[in-house]
């Protein structure tokens, strides 16, 4: 595998010959804390041939990470003198160690061309606002700790650091905490990987490390509220940046996940990650990372309010639609292309946004249910004389089923539209 690269526009990621890559991603948060070696070779091949290229895992983890031993009965952290977790003091002696586990699951990823995005903490371990905790990071501990984590896995090619993990930078020690852990681990990786931000929902990495000199590229989490924020509202904030760097949505709505958090509410489906990652591709995002309620957590029992184990969670609908998105992708280069917000007459910032990309002699435009739309003829510095349909649910082209009128009004005659009856629309 080649090592990742911010592209000299700084739009997207390049491998190191210069090909460009968008990440797709899935979050499994509890990977190298919840699973075996058999288990975490399952899901990795599960999930390489499904058509991501990247997973998103944290070291010391949200569920107890630092009490609760793995898989092998390992804890990551030894206790100081003091009595107290020591991110100095990492669990390294012996084949199954803590941290011999974690290296065996970067190294299968690896073997399956798979990116780890890595994050060393959830965020919990330095502002427990919610969750296990403890609070064990100091500015101190954090550069070191970081530098450990660099030197440790340097001679991989497929690393992504991703520092954050779902909390805010509320105070200024929160601020040197992460400052310290990202020099650290740059300085034991020598600079070798990209780095990022996961920040807490309705958010981006943006409200609170824009301008770091570690920083590579931008992330946001969306989310899981419902009608707000919009994931198209908030890549449209980074992307226009003047200071910008790439940009993408490493947590969209889960599927499966209650909706606002709330099971009476119902669920996010496969549609609700289909135009998510519609919404960011031709926002101008350089990926997009798939979630599962139940996988991010590894979950082995179901309830309500996670109504599916982690192994029956592999192949729900969304899930495995991802190969789909990779086949677009791979098939439609969008390198040159730029995202242009009024797409459509009367673009409304709802449901029904209307998500589109422009070159100067071709469009892409996602529209969510498929309804008749009228282009806006001042976007496009062509006039468009074919319409190709690409029906994202089955990934099939279907050319002459998109009716272009005179007037720019754009339909799909005898197609149903409404919820699950999204549309893509590529003109030339």
């Amino acid at each position: 595998m080649q090592t990742l690269r911010v592209h000299p526009e700084r739009r997207h990621l390049t491998t190191e010959d210069g090909s460009r890559l968008y990440l797709i991603g899935d979050t499994a948060w509890e990977l190298f804390h919840a699973l075996d070696r058999e288990e975490a070779a399952w899901y990795l091949r599960t999930r390489q041939a499904q058509g991501y290229n990247m997973i998103q895992a944290v070291v010391l983890a949200e569920l107890n990470g630092l009490e609760t031993p793995n898989a092998c009965g390992r804890l990551p952290l030894r206790k100081n003198t003091e009595g107290f977790w020591d991110p100095a003091l990492p669990d390294t002696e012996g084949e199954y160690s803590y941290f011999d586990h974690v290296e065996y699951i970067v190294s299968l990823a690896e073997e399956l061309g798979i990116y780890i995005g890595m994050l060393p903490t959830w965020g919990d371990k330095y502002n427990r606002m919610r969750g296990a905790g403890p609070e064990i990071f100091t500015e101190e501990n954090a550069r070191v700790y970081g530098r450990f984590l660099g030197e440790t896995f340097r001679h991989h090619n497929n690393i992504l650091w991703i520092l954050g993990g779902d909390r805010p930078l509320q105070t200024e020690e929160h601020h040197r905490i992460v400052d310290a852990m990202a020099y650290g681990l740059k300085e034991g990786d020598g600079g070798k990987f990209l780095m990022t931000f996961h920040p807490c929902g309705a958010s981006s990495s943006s409200a609170f490390v824009h301008g770091r000199d570690w920083l590579d590229f931008h992330m946001m989490q969306s989310g899981h509220g419902y009608p707000s924020p919009w994931c198209f509202d908030m890549m449209a904030a980074d992307y226009g940046r003047e200071d910008y760097i790439p940009v993408m949505d490493g947590e969209p709505c889960y599927e499966d996940h209650p909706i606002n958090f709330q099971p009476e509410k119902g669920y996010f489906d496969a549609y609700d990650v289909r135009r998510a990652a519609f919404w960011n591709l031709f926002g101008g995002a350089c990926g997009n990372t798939y979630g599962h309620h139940s996988i991010w957590q590894m979950r082995r029992e179901p309830e309500t309010y996670c109504p599916n184990t982690w192994q029956t969670a592999l192949t729900r609908p969304g899930a495995c639609w991802i190969r789909i998105y990779r086949d677009f992708i791979r098939d439609n280069d969008l390198t040159g292309f730029r995202p242009v917000y009024d797409i459509v007459e009367g673009n409304t910032h709802d449901c029904n946004y209307a998500a589109g990309m422009v070159s100067d002699s071709r469009a892409y435009l996602y529209i969510p249910c498929g309804i008749p739309v009228h282009l806006n003829p001042q976007v496009l510095s062509f006039r468009p004389t074919r319409a190709v349909l690409f029906e994202p649910v089955s990934g099939v082209y279907i050319d002459n089923a998109v009716k272009l009128a005179e007037d720019g009004k754009l339909t799909i005659p005898g197609r149903a539209c409404g919820r699950g009856m999204d549309a893509v629309v590529i003109l030339t």
